[in-house]
């Protein structure tokens, strides 16, 4: 299978939501603490280890699902994506996680904003 097919990035992300692409959910991976903290406007939390046909029961399977967690250091995001793929979900990671999507000045939401922790 292509690597890329399953993988994305923050500006592709980035690029999409701005230009109002709809055709993706876009899932926060980490802890509820660290959603509510600080994330990506537009992205839901389901932490990795409570993904299962029960959580993701109301989900389009016509939408990608795009997860991510902390950093490239995190495996968060590729265990999510390995789940929900399983679960027969059009899956991809995207790589770089929240830290990069914050080094690279996009715009974040949350009890703690930009204050938040890099990284978990």
């Amino acid at each position: 299978m292509n690597k890329l097919s399953l993988e994305t990035d923050a500006a592709d992300v980035r690029h999409d939501l701005q230009l109002g692409i709809n055709g993706f959910r876009l899932i926060d991976v980490r802890s509820t603490k660290a959603y509510e903290e600080c994330h990506i406007p537009g992205a839901i939390n389901l932490p990795s280890s409570q993904i299962n046909e029960e959580t993701t029961a109301s989900f389009s399977r016509d939408l990608v699902i795009v997860v991510y967690c902390w950093s490239p250091a995190c495996n968060g995001g590729t265990k999510a994506a390995a789940r929900l793929s399983g679960l027969g979900f059009k899956v991809k990671e995207m790589l770089g996680g929240i830290e990069y999507w914050r080094r690279e000045g996009n715009e974040v939401e949350g009890s703690l904003g930009q204050a938040a922790p890099l990284i978990g």
